[in-house]
C-alpha cells in the first residue's frame, strides 16, 4: 500500500463537489439546470511510476487497489469503477495515453449526501491524468468521458450536469446550463443577506442509482409517446405543460406525472433565474419550495426525512426556501437562510430532527467555488 507520508507528488488536483439550486432530474431530460461548484473537495495526489500498472489509495476508505493498464475491466467494488471507467474512456479517445501512475485520494466530501462526490472523483481523475501525461483533452472531452464512465462502469445513467459543474465552476457564480445544447452562462451568486446551507439527513440513498435509471426510462417512454404526435420535440423539458396534459389518459399515471414534473421544473428554473436577476429572493425561495413539492409528489424521489426538513423550514420566517437536492431517497436539503440566523436554524432543526427520527442531522456550510484545478505540489 502507498505510504501517504513519504509520497512525493508530481501534481496535485483539487476537485469540488457541486450543489444544484434548481432543475433537479432535468439534465438527462434536456432542460435547464442551475448548479455550482462548492468549496468542499477531493484532493488527488499523482506521481508517475514508469510501469504498466496503477496503484490507487483512498485514505477515507483505507483501501487500495491495482489496475493493469493492458486489461481494464469492471470491479465488484463500486468505488473502483469510477476510476477504472475514466481510464478506460480516456484510452478510447487517446489510445495508449495513460501510463503507469500512483494516486492518493483524500476527501472532505460526504459520500451519499447528494453533492456529487462521484463526479468530483471522475473529473479530478480525468484532469489529473490529462495534466500528468500531457494528453491534450479539452474541458468538454473530460466532462463527457467522466459521464460515460459512470454510465458504462458504474451503471448510473446520469446526465451531464454534475460533471459540467465540477469542471466549469467559477467562484461566486452559478451556471445556467442548457443540457440539450450544452450552452451556458454564468449567473452571479449573490444571495446577500442570505446564505446557502445544506442539511444532511444521513440517510443512505441506496435506492438512488436503481430508481434514477427507472425515472430516466419513464421519461423516455413519455417523450417517445409524445413524439409520435409531435415529432418536433427533441427533449421532454421543452414540451409545454398543456401539451403534456393532452396525454393524461394516454400515459400510465406514473409516467404522466414524471413528464409533467419535468415540464414544470423547466419553467420553475426559468422563473428562479428571473427572480435572481431582479434580486427577488423571496420569489426564488418559492421556486425552491415548488421544486420540492414536484419531486415529492410527482417524481417520487423524496423520503420522509427530507420532507420533514423542508416542511419544518416553512414555519421559520428567516428561511426563504428549501428543497431536496440530488438523486433523492436521502442526502441533503438545500436551504436559503438569513446569514445571521444560520446557527439558530441549525440548532432548532437538529433538535427537531433528533426528536422525530432519533438520528443525528449534519449541517454543511458551503461557498461557491472554482471548478477542478491543478495545485502546485
Amino acid at each position: 500500500m502507498l505510504d501517504v507520508n513519504s509520497f512525493e507528488s508530481d501534481i496535485i488536483v483539487e476537485s469540488p463537489g457541486r450543489i444544484n439550486l434548481i432543475g433537479e432530474h432535468i439534465d438527462y431530460n434536456g432542460g435547464l439546470v442551475l448548479p455550482a461548484a462548492i468549496d468542499k473537495k477531493i484532493r488527488l495526489r499523482y506521481r508517475k511510476n514508469d510501469s504498466d500498472t496503477c496503484e490507487i489509495l483512498s485514505t477515507n476508505l483505507k483501501s487500495s487497489f491495482h489496475i493493469d493498464l493492458s486489461e481494464i475491466s469492471r470491479s465488484e467494488i463500486e468505488w473502483q469503477n469510477y476510476i477504472r471507467g475514466v481510464i478506460y474512456h480516456i484510452n478510447i479517445l487517446k489510445p495508449g495515453s495513460v501510463k503507469g501512475f500512483d494516486c492518493i485520494i483524500e476527501s472532505n466530501l460526504p459520500v451519499g449526501s447528494g453533492i456529487s462526490s462521484s463526479a468530483a472523483l471522475e473529473c479530478g481523475l480525468a484532469k489529473g491524468l490529462n495534466e500528468l501525461f500531457d494528453i491534450g483533452l479539452n474541458d468538454l472531452e473530460m466532462i463527457k468521458l467522466s459521464r460515460d464512465a459512470e454510465h458504462s462502469f458504474v451503471g448510473t445513467k446520469c446526465g451531464i450536469m454534475d460533471q459540467f459543474a465540477v469542471v466549469k465552476g467559477q467562484e461566486n457564480s452559478l451556471i445556467l446550463l442548457d443540457c440539450n445544447t450544452l450552452e451556458y452562462k454564468l449567473i452571479p451568486a449573490d444571495f446577500s443577506p442570505y446564505k446557502l446551507l445544506l442539511l444532511n439527513t444521513n440517510v443512505s440513498h441506496s435506492l438512488a442509482s436503481s430508481e434514477y435509471n427507472v425515472r430516466r426510462d419513464e421519461c423516455d417512454i413519455a417523450l417517445s409517446a409524445i413524439q409520435k404526435k409531435y415529432p418536433k420535440y427533441v427533449s421532454l423539458a421543452e414540451i409545454e405543460p398543456e401539451v403534456i396534459e393532452e396525454f393524461r389518459q394516454v400515459l400510465p399515471e406514473k409516467v404522466f406525472n414524471r413528464a409533467l414534473y419535468v415540464s414544470e421544473e423547466q419553467r420553475r428554473t426559468r422563473r428562479a433565474v428571473q427572480c435572481l436577476g431582479q434580486n427577488d429572493l423571496k420569489g426564488f425561495g418559492d421556486c425552491l419550495y415548488g421544486s420540492h413539492k414536484g419531486l415529492r409528489h410527482m417524481y417520487d424521489v423524496s423520503c420522509k426525512e427530507l420532507d420533514f426538513l423542508v416542511d419544518f423550514s416553512k414555519n421559520i420566517e428567516y428561511v426563504l426556501g428549501s428543497r431536496m437536492m440530488g438523486g433523492g431517497f436521502g442526502g441533503c436539503t438545500i436551504n436559503l437562510i438569513h446569514a445571521n440566523k444560520i446557527e439558530d436554524f441549525i440548532e432548532k432543526t437538529k433538535t427537531a430532527y433528533q426528536d422525530k427520527f432519533e438520528m443525528e442531522l449534519s449541517s454543511i456550510k458551503v461557498n461557491i467555488s472554482d471548478g477542478v484545478s491543478i495545485i502546485d505540489p
